[in-house]
């Protein structure tokens, strides 16, 4: 399907957002002559340093089941032919956007778990979209399409 150097990257974090951001890509894949390349990021949190041993084959092999659980949900038994997949250890946020480097479009769900309610952008998203050198796609949890109308504030969604 997709060629040797055209790759969508997807942020894989188990939510329903990111279970969505696979789905689309491989909708996307094929007009773009692209393969899916899905990334999962896990970090030692700061809060435990110091105090407790870090168990970092826990937290991979943790991210890894969350991981191949995403897939399981997005794809069941017909996933891509050409999907890759990574680990990476490290905040997300840089490592997404350093992972979109060379692709040709990065795609992340939208968690909403920021401290801000109603923020239209977590923070990962946001750094994605701030710093990506690729064109980057948010979708949110429930797979729909936000925007504005142009004539004024309203709220819209498209199924």
């Amino acid at each position: 399907m997709g060629s040797a150097d055209g790759k969508i990257v997807v942020g894989v974090d188990g939510s329903e957002g990111s279970v969505e951001a696979l789905r689309m890509a491989a909708r996307l894949a094929p007009a773009l002559d692209a393969s899916i390349h899905a990334v999962s990021c896990w970090h030692f949190p700061a809060i435990y340093e110091g105090y407790v041993p870090p168990d970092f084959e826990a937290f991979e092999a943790s991210t890894k089941k969350e991981l191949e659980a995403a897939l399981d949900q997005a794809f069941g038994g017909n996933r891509p032919a050409d999907l890759t997949t990574e680990l990476l250890r490290g905040p997300a946020p840089e490592l997404l956007v350093e992972a979109g480097r060379e692709a040709v479009m990065l795609v992340v769900g939208r968690r909403g778990h920021g401290g801000f309610l109603g923020m239209h952008l977590g923070s990962v998203s946001s750094a994605c979209v701030s710093h990506a050198a690729c064109p980057v796609l948010v979708l949110h949890e429930d797979g729909k399409i936000h925007g504005r109308s142009d004539r004024g504030r309203r709220h819209r969604e498209h199924d």
